[in-house]
């Protein structure tokens, strides 16, 4: 535990992703709004653009949890996930590092499941465009999908569009590029044309494009 590291950590920030860390840690971590100054080592939970700002009370004893931004003279250390303010299930869940952050803190966050992994700082940028894509888009189409259907009164019993998320999302996960099914893969052009026809003249470009974008796994 944290307390057998002999190493005082604290959070800065009572978003989401501090409030899980902080009870995840079960009061080894205290968690303070953005005004507190707590001595030791602290984590930045805070909006990107008030990092260096807050960082500047606690130079050379703090770690950023920014996936995007990047300060030479600030370590970092981003969750590759999406939090809810709540404790879930860490496990394999990769944290990229940039910069110097301290074994301890690497240590802690391995207590939860994480799996710490060397991130180049030039390459940051890329990997959260990335993480983008993954989630926040994702949940985008998703949404559009069950609006789409209901505008159009088609209502799903049960868990409607979640198992088929669930499956896809399953299937990639156990055989990569196998596990895509669908018309695109098959190249059925008539039902393609169909389904895209059926769709709002908005969005028929953005559907060819996702699904033509990875056909033949290219």
């Amino acid at each position: 535990m944290i307390e057998e590291m002999h190493q005082s950590l604290s959070i800065i920030g009572r978003g989401k992703l501090g409030r899980a860390l902080a009870e995840a840690w079960k009061g080894q971590v205290q968690l303070y709004s953005r005004e507190g100054r707590p001595s030791g080592w602290v984590l930045l939970a805070v909006p990107d653009d008030e990092i260096e700002s807050i960082a500047q009370h606690f130079e050379g004893r703090c770690v950023h949890l920014s996936g995007s931004r990047d300060f030479p003279h600030i370590p970092c250390a981003h969750p590759l996930t999406s939090f809810n303010g709540e404790v879930s299930d860490w496990s394999d869940t990769p944290l990229a590092i940039t910069g110097d952050v301290p074994d301890f803190v690497k240590e802690a966050f391995r207590l939860l499941g994480f799996a710490p992994f060397s991130l180049p700082a030039e390459k940051k940028a890329l990997y959260h465009a990335a993480a983008v894509f993954t989630s926040g888009h994702t949940a985008t189409l998703w949404l559009l999908v069950d609006k789409l259907l209901r505008d159009n009164d088609v209502h799903l019993p049960g868990r409607g569009i979640w198992p088929l998320a669930e499956k896809t999302l399953l299937n990639l996960q156990e055989r990569g590029v196998a596990g895509r099914t669908g018309p695109f893969v098959r190249n059925d052009i008539e039902t393609i044309k169909r389904d895209t026809n059926a769709l709002p003249e908005s969005l028929q470009s953005l559907f060819t494009l996702l699904g033509e974008f990875y056909e033949g796994g290219s």
